[in-house]
């Protein structure tokens, strides 16, 4: 894993959720919709989870999932994510990517499935948020499509194409 790569990729995610973002708050039944609500909240829940995992924070499961008053708030405090992942990424060098990390929940995953899981690296498990993140990003535009909206190009390539452009976390529509 190289440490300029994760952070594209990084800075790739902030973008492709704030354009995903707007879309959604730029189309009324998106941004009441109980469906986009939880697979958003889970996108930047995990988000959140793995940057306690990073730092060394402690993890506390009785929390449950954060409530939001409206899609307006939820998106804000993805937003909120932002700043303190990219603090933390500019705070190790390529060495500190090889890095083990041990989630809190893998016992219990390993007991469930009856087998003993590898432990990944601190870059491995960078890639996993982006990863998963895009993942979830894709749902998300599969239900903005279903309940009326129009998603987004966010692709990395798209985002690539576009000139690497900075997040806009605007509430305007997205363009492409």
């Amino acid at each position: 894993m190289e440490i300029t790569l994760l952070r594209q990729l990084i800075h790739h995610m902030e973008w492709a959720d704030a354009e995903v973002w707007r879309a959604v708050l730029a189309h009324e039944p998106a941004g009441n919709d109980p469906r986009l609500r939880e697979l958003l909240t889970h996108l930047h829940l995990v988000q959140r989870f793995f940057l306690v995992v990073w730092q060394k924070q402690p993890f506390d499961p009785s929390r449950g999932q954060p409530q939001f008053a409206t899609a307006g708030d939820l998106r804000d405090w993805a937003q909120s994510y932002y700043g303190d992942a990219h603090r933390f990424l500019d705070t190790f060098d390529e060495p500190a990517l090889q890095r083990e990390v041990v989630m809190p929940f893998v016992k219990a995953m390993e007991a469930q499935l009856g087998r003993t899981f590898a432990t990944p690296t601190l870059g491995e498990t960078i890639f996993q948020v982006t990863s998963h993140s895009t993942y979830h990003r894709g749902q998300v535009n599969a239900r903005l499509r279903e309940v009326g909206g129009t998603p987004p190009l966010v692709d990395y390539i798209a985002w690539i194409w576009f000139g690497r452009p900075a997040p806009n976390w605007s509430s305007a529509p997205a363009t492409v």
